[in-house]
């Protein structure tokens, strides 16, 4: 039978534990919701990941903090030597006059199919090691000249593609089928592109 003194040094320990099973708990909940697709989403499935390195201009997004304010923004993906994606992504404040870059890493969550191409599910980081998701929700398949993408919730939205405009009745389409899917279209910011300060690139995609 545990003595008094012994019986009071048990319960502390029993309460660390608990609070840092609680705290562990919590910690995988966040993670997991961050990693997420939203309700009635799917990803698309048969993505070629070397066909989808390169670079893409943002056509439309949904508002949110970290590009705030951005125009000619781009994202340019390519491979790291642990078979990750890097990704930097780029705009330009007008307000200021200068450039806002962020580098970051991406990684495909599921495992490879037989043919070697991924499903449209990834996790990116900019900051250390918390990750978010990467959904991508409609690509062009097979040339990859346009993607449509989303975060764990319906408030990350992007449209993507390897020209700096895209053509009116892909925009509509693919805003149509956001608005369908629950995304608020009515909200989406069209980023303008200029030629006076982005060298035109083209990403690499099939062209034939």
């Amino acid at each position: 039978m545990n003595s008094p003194m012994e019986h009071l040094m048990i319960q502390p320990a029993k309460t660390m534990m608990t609070i840092r099973n609680q705290l562990m708990m919590l910690c995988m909940l966040m993670l997991t919701s961050c990693m997420g697709v939203p309700d009635g989403v799917k990803v698309v499935n048969g993505i070629d990941a070397n066909q989808y390195l390169g670079t893409w201009y943002e056509i439309t997004r949904l508002d949110h903090s970290f590009e705030r304010g951005l125009v000619n923004v781009t994202a340019t993906y390519s491979l790291r030597d642990d078979g990750g994606i890097k990704v930097v992504n780029r705009g330009f404040n007008p307000e200021t006059k200068q450039w806002k870059e962020a580098e970051g890493k991406a990684y495909f969550v599921d495992p490879k199919n037989a043919d070697g191409s991924y499903s449209g599910k990834l996790k990116v980081s900019f900051f250390g090691p918390f990750y978010g998701a990467y959904n991508i929700i409609e690509l062009d398949k097979p040339y990859y000249n346009y993607v449509m993408l989303c975060g764990p919730d319906k408030s990350y939205f992007w449209i993507l593609s390897r020209t700096p405009q895209l053509p009116y009745p892909i925009k509509q389409h693919l805003i149509a089928k956001a608005k369908e899917l629950g995304f608020a279209t009515d909200q989406l910011i069209y980023v303008p592109q200029s030629a006076d300060i982005v060298d035109y690139e083209a990403g690499r995609h099939v062209r034939h």
